[in-house]
């Protein structure tokens, strides 16, 4: 596996292993974002969205596409924390 191939790997397992079900609801009312603008945004199910939030089970890939999206907002997951503002964000309320 080439390095550029394993650090890809590596992240991914990072973000499956610190993003959770409980972050997903938390990004998404810090985001002011409905379960369907979510949804929109990510491409997948809104179906897959309230398993996810209910239960915590969605496949790996749709884990990783929730996660990056939300990232892309400039959100932050660690385990154990609610989710946070990346340091490259500049927030002005």
């Amino acid at each position: 596996m080439s390095s550029l191939a394993m650090s890809s790997f590596v992240e991914q397992q990072i973000v499956l292993h610190q993003f959770t079900a409980k972050h997903c609801a938390q990004a998404r009312v810090m985001l002011g974002w409905s379960r369907e603008h979510l949804a929109r945004q990510a491409g997948v199910a809104v179906e897959a969205i309230q398993q996810l939030e209910a239960h915590g089970e969605v496949d790996d890939e749709t884990r990783l596409i929730l996660a990056f999206c939300l990232e892309a907002q400039g959100l932050v997951f660690f385990p154990g924390f609610a989710p946070g503002w990346g340091m490259s964000v500049r927030r002005f309320d």
